[in-house]
């Protein structure tokens, strides 16, 4: 196998194992199995969705067809950091595709979701799901909005806002 990531240029990834060139690089069906098996997303939500890598485990989500390799700034939105030991869904995806999951969803009040959206680590025992990522939630018109990604360990869930998109709400 390559090692054949380029930080100025997309590659589409592989649909299987089988088809996969460079090493560590994340395939299709990784992808989309980890947002079924983590967070219930059905698999089909992605259909119409291609992958890409651009870099080492930087993985971006675009509606539609495009010819590999591509050498542009950005191809759809970031979705997934997938070289580390926990792959790490981005906010903007979370965002977008959070209202079709149906686990590691956590519900959160108006002031847990005010200090959420502010960028603050809270104290949340209650949680019995599972550690790790999750896709924060709130309540607005009667609908469950996903508000962003949030690590939660050892009782404490950690708001993964970017700084530049956390927001001071009035309580």
């Amino acid at each position: 196998m390559a090692d054949g990531n380029d930080g100025q240029r997309f590659d589409r990834l592989p649909a299987t194992d089988a088809e996969r060139t460079v090493d560590g690089r994340a395939t299709r069906e990784a992808v989309v199995d980890y947002f079924a098996d983590r967070f219930g997303i059905p698999p089909e939500t992605f259909d119409d969705y291609t992958f890409w890598e651009k870099g080492a485990g930087k993985i971006w989500i675009y509606r539609g067809e495009a010819p590999t390799a591509l050498e542009i700034e950005a191809i759809g939105m970031t979705c997934l950091r997938t070289r580390q030991e926990h792959w790490k869904p981005t906010t903007d995806v979370v965002q977008r595709f959070g209202d079709h999951a149906t686990e590691c969803v956590i519900d959160l009040d108006r002031e847990q979701a005010r200090r959420f959206a502010a960028g603050e680590d809270q104290t949340l025992e209650w949680w019995d799901g599972d550690w790790g990522y999750l896709i924060a939630a709130h309540e607005i018109a009667g609908e469950s909005e996903a508000l962003g990604v949030g690590l939660y360990v050892h009782g404490e869930l950690r708001s993964m806002v970017p700084k530049g998109r956390q927001r001071d709400l009035e309580p």
